[in-house]
């Protein structure tokens, strides 16, 4: 269950958001740098980690200074993906003083946001190493975001569920409660998307029993307790690969993770991450 994009198209879903955000904050102009730093300035810059973490956004981080003024030269130091720890360097930049301080907070934004998805992510996939178990995101993401913040999800280890309503069949309850019964709302989405892979949602071992006489690619258990998904897990029987969605921590995750269930999709992931100190500062 792997739905990623390539990082050309994260950067190309970047673009509209870096052209957005220059209009929101510099608007007509970054009064202060222009009243502050002369002209003809030329700065050098670093990028710097001010707390332990993952780091996911470098790319986009040139993309915004190719967009603002390609005069900014970003030269990272180190590769998305990299565990840092406070005081580590990320990149170093150098061009117009007055540019690098204007695009600063929106290169930061983007990095920082990125890269607390990262080390988030990151330490749910370190909790259940060591078993068969994979962590995958949910479509919990910021609107508009969801290309960078779901490549920020692999950085840190983990898959990518589903992009969006139209790459997978997911019945949830309000399907099947709109279709009557779990075999019809089933039954209807195969026929009407035959090539697409199907997952059903059940949140009883009794609407489990029923899934599993279905045409069906995935089964989620949603919001069981521990107790149930290991009845579930021996029901299955791997009969189907078996998701676990809803109430699960940190804490818990490894606990889910040794049941034998094959994924656990966790919305805190981009909904609850907080983004990871990072700053940038005028050096020489």
């Amino acid at each position: 269950m792997n739905f990623s994009p390539s990082l050309a198209d994260v950067l190309q879903s970047a673009e509209r958001l870096i052209v957005a955000a220059i209009g929101e904050d510099i608007g007509t102009g970054d009064a202060t740098s222009l009243a502050v730093i002369p002209p003809g300035m030329k700065a050098k810059a670093v990028i710097v980690a001010k707390a332990e973490g993952v780091v996911a956004g470098l790319p986009v981080v040139k993309a915004v200074y190719a967009r603002g003024d390609s005069r900014v030269i970003v030269a990272p130091v180190i590769a998305d993906g990299t565990r840092v720890k406070s005081a580590d360097v990320l990149a170093n930049l150098e061009g117009p003083g007055i540019s690098i301080l204007s695009f600063e907070r929106i290169a930061l934004n983007f990095l920082q946001r990125l890269s607390g998805i990262a080390t988030c992510t990151s330490a749910f996939v370190e909790a259940v190493r060591g078993t068969k178990t994979v962590i995958l995101d949910t479509r919990k993401t910021t609107p508009g975001f969801r290309a960078l913040e779901k490549y920020a999800v692999r950085i840190g280890g983990a898959q990518n569920h589903r992009q969006g309503l139209y790459d997978m069949l997911l019945v949830k309850d309000n399907h099947i409660r709109a279709a009557g019964s779990i075999s019809v709302a089933v039954r209807r989405a195969r026929e009407a998307y035959p090539s697409l892979p199907l997952e059903v949602e059940v949140t009883t071992l009794e609407e489990l029993n029923n899934a599993l006489s279905l045409p069906v690619d995935t089964i989620q258990l949603d919001n069981m307790n521990l107790s149930m998904i290991r009845q579930a897990v021996a029901l299955v029987n791997k009969r189907v690969p078996l998701e676990v969605s809803g109430g699960v921590r940190l804490e818990n995750v490894r606990e889910i993770a040794a049941t034998g269930v094959n994924y656990i999709s966790i919305g805190a992931l981009t909904h609850s991450a907080p983004a990871l100190d990072i700053s940038l500062e005028l050096v020489g």
